[in-house]
């Protein structure tokens, strides 16, 4: 399987950019590339990129993501991470025990 292209690249962005710009990036490409304006042989798959890296982009969450993994998979290679911070509703574990047993973890 090839290597994805940056997504800031696809777009034609800076790191830096504000989400207007990367709004506005994404439209003018999106014209272009546009399999009803792109003859290219790969016009769907070009499309497919350009909306896989503004879906990222414009996400804060995914953006930040991105920026500090270099995936939204959360890990390098994409090894599938999930966050499972609040798996609890925001209890740490002496708060589920307590809930249990009635009191902290025996010592």
């Amino acid at each position: 399987m090839a290597d994805k292209r940056d997504y800031y690249e696809v777009l034609g962005v800076e790191r830096d950019a504000t989400a207007d710009q990367i709004k506005r990036a994404f439209r003018k490409k999106a014209v272009k590339l546009h399999p009803d304006h792109n003859d290219a042989s790969d016009a769907n798959e070009q499309f497919a990129e350009l909306n896989e890296a503004y879906s990222v982009l414009s996400d804060d969450q995914k953006r930040a993501m991105y920026d500090r993994y270099g995936t939204v998979d959360g890990m390098p290679g994409g090894s599938g991470y999930v966050d499972f911070s609040d798996i609890f509703g925001g209890m740490g574990v002496d708060d589920i025990f307590s809930s249990i047993f009635g009191g902290g973890a025996a010592g």
